[in-house]
Parts: structure tokens; sequence; C-alpha cells
């Protein structure tokens, strides 16, 4: 059992915590002993995991932007020298390169040191085999070793500094260059200008491989690593980041636009028009792309993708829509049941921009979803189409809306769990209100024409004590309609703050 102090920086999958001060009332929790305590947490954890001797290990390490970086990194490749291990210093990467280097450099283990798009005094530790990332389950071992101090006997290791993001780049060029096969094989995108936004993360180098390819990349903003954030958040679900894209791609006239989170894990895009490729759209665009080759597959989405999304993916492009759960590990996994079960599934995607390819080891890569994108950009173009023609039938609601209700109650689970089960009575009871039969999270329930036209999910959070309720609506002044039905419901609620 996790005590209190380790519990904190359990995230889902990962480690965060605070790593430096800045921000009032946050005190710094990822102290050097802390974070040594966890890198031989992991040492413990995956000698038992691969079936080696700690000094048998090869682990590759990362970082993002951020500037508690480079300390976090020394301490963690310190204290896995200190047991034997071979350390793989790959300096500032992407998060999906750092699993890559288990596939290219014959890495047991890679350690990435970020906290996607959270504040700049965060920080953490995000872990990966050649199997993919750990579970929760997982993250709770390495940090019941941490807790209890639990070392790998001391041995002599070494640190050896190694330039991945040089053959990822070659990497990601070659799958343009193969994906594209223009006349100018090594220039398939010479003629095309495109910008990308990197928020100051680490996503700047996707700029490198465009101009290496022939694009025009001039317009694109905060390449350069700045673990200050000083320009936006890194992240494409923020309304300031993308509007920074929008307008770049605006300004200098791009055909397209590209957008990294802090790690470059999730993307996002703006098509020539300055119009966001985002959550549901973008959804609909890798689920087109997805489906090539793959008649009938199937495509895992998170709970909160709209009626629109199913209707395209079900009577457009003849696939089917598996709406899962939030959490992008989640949606993973569930793509990974379903293909283990014989049922093609090509694509698991949240609406957070996390997209993984099974082609790609189901694998959440921004830079990989990018790439896709632009390779069928460049097709269209051949073909004298344009890229939002593949999206042209999405229907997009009018209205849309999410609201966070924080959970009063210490026990916010079980609060959240009762008011869940709650509200599926009485909409199995409430005319007009039709529960949805596909849904797994939560509760999701639709309206008709008169009665909102839309539809709401109520679900609990993933980690904190609030619960999201999203509405959208086909008519204007739905949402309205709806949120005072779901009221009637919620003021005889206990538990919530609404």
């Amino acid at each position: 059992m996790l005590n209190n102090f380790y519990k904190q920086f359990k995230s889902g999958t990962d480690i965060r915590g605070v790593a430096v001060e800045g921000v009032k009332g946050q005190d710094v929790n990822l102290t050097d002993e802390v974070v040594a305590s966890m890198a031989q947490g992991f040492v413990l954890w995956l000698s038992d995991k691969v079936g080696k001797k700690p000094s048998d290990l090869t682990i590759s390490i990362g970082r993002d932007s951020r500037v508690s970086g480079p300390r976090i990194v020394k301490t963690v490749s310190e204290e896995l020298k200190s047991a034997g291990v071979r350390v793989l210093d790959c300096s500032l990467a992407s998060t999906p390169s750092m699993f890559m280097t288990t596939v290219d450099l014959g890495a047991d283990g890679a350690v990435m040191i970020t906290a996607s798009h959270h504040p700049f005094n965060r920080n953490g530790l995000k872990f990966f085999t050649r199997s993919g990332g750990l579970e929760g389950s997982d993250i709770e071992k390495i940090l019941e070793y941490a807790q209890n101090g639990e070392k790998a006997p001391n041995a002599e290791g070494a640190i050896e500094s190694v330039d991945y993001m040089a053959q990822y780049k070659e990497h990601l060029k070659d799958i343009i260059k193969t994906g594209v096969n223009a006349e100018k094989y090594d220039k398939p995108l010479d003629g095309f200008k495109i910008v990308v936004d990197a928020g100051n993360g680490v996503g700047g180098f996707y700029a490198d491989v465009l101009e290496d390819l022939g694009a025009d990349t001039k317009g694109s903003r905060y390449l350069d690593p700045d673990g200050m954030f000083p320009n936006h958040v890194p992240n494409p679900e923020n309304k300031e980041a993308m509007q920074s894209i929008c307008e770049a791609v605006k300004e200098s006239g791009a055909d397209l636009g590209v957008i990294f989170d802090t790690d470059v894990d999730r993307g996002g895009a703006v098509d020539k028009s300055g119009n966001e490729i985002n959550r549901n759209r973008l959804v609909a665009l890798a689920s087109a792309i997805a489906l090539e080759g793959n008649d009938g597959g199937t495509i895992v989405t998170d709970s909160i993708t709209s009626s629109g999304l199913k209707e395209f993916i079900e009577k457009d492009l003849g696939g089917k829509h598996y709406r899962y759960r939030r959490g992008y590990k989640n949606v993973i996994d569930k793509g990974l049941e379903l293909n283990a079960k014989g049922i093609n599934c090509p694509l698991a995607i949240e609406t957070s921009g996390h997209a993984a390819m099974r082609e790609n080891y189901f694998l959440d890569d921004g830079a990989y979803l990018c790439t896709k994108i632009i390779i069928k950009m460049a097709q269209l173009s051949m073909a004298g189409k344009s890229i939002e023609s593949i999206t042209a039938s999405l229907k997009e609601p009018k209205e849309e809306t999410e609201i966070r209700f924080e959970i009063t109650e210490s026990d916010f689970r079980a609060c959240g769990e009762r008011i869940i089960s709650e509200l599926t009575d009485y909409a199995e009871n409430a005319e007009g209100w039709i529960l949805a039969d596909d849904n797994r999270e939560g509760v999701r329930v639709s309206f008709g024409e008169n009665d909102g036209n839309g539809w709401f999910l109520l679900r609990l959070s993933v980690h904190d004590p609030i619960m999201p309720l999203n509405i959208e609506s086909d008519c204007e002044g739905g949402v309205e309609i709806i949120k005072a039905k779901l009221y009637e419901f919620l003021k005889t609620t206990k538990g919530l703050k609404i």
C-alpha cells in the first residue's frame, strides 16, 4: 500500500509532481532524493519484468524543455549508473521517440522526463518497455519500491550521450517520402508551405523534418525550447494555443499548420483557411486515413465524441465506432484488446489529440499523426483536391460546452459513482431522455428535436475530484435547454458543487 506521500505522485500511468518553486502554494516534492528513489524503483521493476539483472539492463532517458529537466535527468542517470545500468542519454527528445529507442536502440526500458502540457513548475517521469507504456498497477509497484527504499545492488554502469532524435527525424522523413512517392522523391513537399507551432516545447524539430523534404516553413512559431513557456501553453486543446497556429497559417498563407504539446505525444492541425482540424474533426480525419485498406475496421475513441462523428465513421467511412472511456491509455488498451480478439482496429484516438495507430506500435505520437496528415494532403493535392474535402460531410454541433463540477466529499470516487448510478435511474424514467446504448463511461443521454436536439455526458474524472459535464446541441439554444433538464436532477444530489 502506498502512503499518502508517494500516492500523490501517481497520475494514471505517469509519475508527476512539483519540481521547481514559482507557483504559490505548490512546494517542491520531486526532490533529488525522491527522484532517486523512483529511479531505483524502475530498475527493480524493469529487472523483474524483462528477467535481467540490473547490471545487464540498458535504459534510455530523455526530457522535454522544462527548466527542471536537466536536474532530474542527472539524478535519474546517476542513480541508474550506480545500479550498473547502461544509460543512453538522449537529452532533449519527444516522448514517442523515447519509446522508439526500445525498438531502434534495443533499450530494455526508457524514461521520459515530462509533465506534458502542465505548468512550468511541474515535471514527472514516464516509462516505456518494448511492449509500450506502463499500466497504473506498474506505476504503483515502482512507487512502492521507492517508498520502501529498496535499491539494486551497487555496480558500475555507464552513461553514454546519444543523438537519437537525428535518427528519429530520418525515420519520419522516410515515411513521408514513401507515402507521397512524388516525382521529386527526396523533396516530396517541394512547393508546399507548412507552419509549425511547438509552443516552446520539444516539437521544433518537426520544422527541420519538413524543410529537409522541401517544404517552406517560414511563419512557424515558438520552435525554440523554453521551459518557462512564455508564449502560450503547449497544448492542442488550449484555446490560445490553437488561436496561435490558426493565425500563423493565415498570416503566412500556409497550406497547413501543425501544433504539438510539450513532449509531442499529441498533435493538432489547421487547414489552409485557418480552420482547426482538432477534436472531432481530427478524429474524423485520422479515422479516414486509418480506414484506408482496413474496410469495416473499428475506431476506438473516448466518450465525449459527437453524434456527428459516429455517423461519419459508420455511414460515410463504412467503419465501426467504439466509444470508450476518457484517458489515452484507456483507448489504446481497448484497441490492443480488440485486435487481440481478432477485431480489426487500426486506430485508437482521444479528442485531446492522443492518436495511436496500429501500424505505429499503437504509440500515441503527435508527430506521426501529423506526418500521416501531411502525406494525405500531398496525395490529395496531386489529385487536385484539398485535405478539407475528406471531412466535408462531417456534421458538427451548433453549440457545445463543458462544465467541471467539483466533488466536495472526501471519498470523491464513491460520491461520483453514486451520482452516476442515481442519474442512470433518473434517466431511465424521465420522458424524452434517451440513454445511449453504446456508452461505456458515466451517463450519456440524447434528446429529440423539441427537447434540445443534442446530448449530455456526465462522468467522473480519470484522476481528480471532478465530474466533467459535456453538452452538445444541433440547434441554437439547445445547450441551455439540456442544461435546464439536467439541473432538475443535479439540484437533488449531494456532494457536487453546482
